[in-house]
């Protein structure tokens, strides 16, 4: 698509995004919404509950880009990750997930994630990718699919003591999940903040493109944790602003739609 539309424009401009990094792709971009995930995730349990995630257990639905890069990031930053799912059904792996092999069966052959049991000793697969809420846990990251939390799926979190919730897919959870989580003094950090960190390494991608330049991954990632911790910030000011400093979901509407307001007012548009 990017090579048409070069020869038909005759112009080389950052028009998409996750390009092959011979042609104007940006390292990092693969990684970037998983890592981006637990980089706001880090913000909120500091901000909120002046914890991290070292030795937190954490639990991660989905075996897609997002879940991969969201596992290897949360145990860098000393975290467990016992389960991976897929539509099928899910890993609980109490030693904490492999996600070199997690790679190997999604990335590499394709496989479902029942194989991993069969490689990894201790592991276990369950049938039903829903009970991957069921299995006790510090943070919960769904990073698989719209709506993939429910009601009756948060209870059970809340249930098993979950202190914190963050979206790595988009829109997981359902709005009576969210209602519970939130009742229940659950942090929250919902995909329209959390999961960002894609779309913001596409800008990314893109400045690289206007400047002619390939940044490292190390520039890369340092740039996207910061943008993160912006939108963090953002967020939690403007619900503090509001009147409740924990809800995010409050917080990352009014952000957001002042910077679009401000953005409008400021160019005439209103």
């Amino acid at each position: 698509m990017f090579g048409q539309y070069k020869r038909i424009r005759n112009e080389w401009v950052g028009v998409l995004t996750g390009k092959g990094l011979s042609y104007g792709g940006s390292l990092a971009r693969t990684e970037a919404t998983g890592y981006g995930l637990c980089y706001f995730t880090r913000e909120m349990l500091k901000d909120l509950a002046n914890t991290s995630f070292q030795g937190k257990t954490v639990v991660i639905s989905g075996s897609g880009n997002v879940a991969i890069y969201a596992t290897q990031k949360a145990q860098q930053l000393g975290a467990k990750v016992v389960t991976v799912s897929d539509s099928n059904g899910y890993i609980y792996d109490p030693n904490g997930i492999k996600v070199e092999v997690v790679q190997q069966l999604k990335e590499v052959e394709r496989a479902r994630i029942s194989e991993y049991a069969k490689r990894v000793p201790g592991s276990e697969y369950h049938e039903g990718s829903k009970g991957v809420w069921t299995v006790k846990c510090d943070i919960a990251l769904p990073c698989a699919t719209q709506n993939e939390i429910d009601e009756e799926s948060a209870k059970a979190l809340i249930a098993n003591g979950v202190m914190a919730v963050a979206e790595g897919a988009n829109m997981p959870s359902t709005p009576e999940a969210i209602e519970a989580f939130q009742k229940a003094g659950v942090l929250f950090g919902p995909a329209k903040a959390s999961n960002a960190g894609g779309v913001a390494t596409s800008g990314l991608e893109m400045s690289q493109n206007s400047e002619r330049l390939s940044w490292t991954f190390e520039e890369v990632d340092a740039k996207l944790d910061g943008i993160m911790t912006s939108i963090y910030k953002a967020a939690s000011s403007a619900a503090e602003k509001y009147g409740n400093k924990k809800n995010l979901v409050m917080g990352a509407n009014i952000a957001g739609f002042l910077k679009v307001a401000d953005a409008m007012k400021w160019q005439g548009a209103v």
